[in-house]
């Protein structure tokens, strides 16, 4: 027990004097995962609304392999990515392996179904009056789908603040593709994991409590996003 708290109390330490080490590993952790994230927004927003808003052969399937995505463990993604990005790979002479654009594309697709599915649920929790009473003003496709995101633009923020979760907190693929290096592809994650393999167990519980912050104020976001408009 005097272990841990000695062990927590060094780690607020280097937290509260900004160790450039630990907040330069916040940092790319961050900056990558909000890469990813507006990615994944960009195209699974979009997508997410025109799926709720039409009726198309293959919905159903395309929605069971949306389901089926957000339960694939993120190593098998990371697996599927080494394979194209290595350098005996079909996309090896891009030379994405171990830099942070491999860890942004293996988040961006981690997160693409959640945000997509969430999308989706937002769209279609709207009020069912909504579409066609646009249709009936004679709104066009584009003109529907732009009015019905600005009706549900708070579920769709709170869609995207999710994938930002998901992603920040990504370890499996981040660790395949990125290597882990210092100062370049290590997150938060990967350096907990690192951290504490050395015996390093203070600075693997101090990103351990800024991941939980950082968990923490996203909670808060969405709680606030879901509270009851009055």
């Amino acid at each position: 027990m005097t272990y841990f708290i000695d062990s927590l109390i060094a780690a607020l330490e280097l937290i509260s004097s900004f160790d450039p080490y630990i907040y330069r590993i916040v940092a790319t952790s961050v900056s990558i995962s909000l890469i990813a994230s507006l990615i994944a927004a960009i195209l699974a927003v979009p997508a997410g609304v025109f799926m709720a808003l039409n009726r198309f052969i293959g919905k159903a399937f395309i929605q069971h392999l949306l389901n089926t995505l957000m339960a694939m463990p993120t190593v098998v993604i990371g697996l599927l990515l080494y394979g194209l990005f290595s350098r005996l790979g079909p996309l090896g002479h891009w030379g994405l392996l171990y830099t942070p654009m491999a860890v942004i594309i293996a988040e961006a697709i981690l997160i693409f179904p959640i945000m997509m599915n969430l999308t989706i649920t937002a769209v279609n929790s709207a009020d069912p009056r909504l579409k066609p009473t646009l249709i009936s003003l004679g709104a066009s496709h584009f003109s529907l789908a732009i009015n019905v995101i600005r009706v549900t633009r708070f579920a769709i923020l709170a869609a995207i603040i999710t994938g930002f979760g998901r992603a920040i907190g990504e370890v499996g693929a981040a660790m395949m593709l990125g290597g882990n290096i210092e100062g370049f592809t290590r997150t938060m994650t990967t350096a907990i994991a690192l951290e504490t393999s050395k015996g390093e167990f203070e600075l693997g519980l101090a990103l351990g409590l800024l991941l939980l912050i950082i968990a923490f104020i996203l909670n808060f976001l969405l709680s606030w996003l879901h509270r009851p408009k009055s």
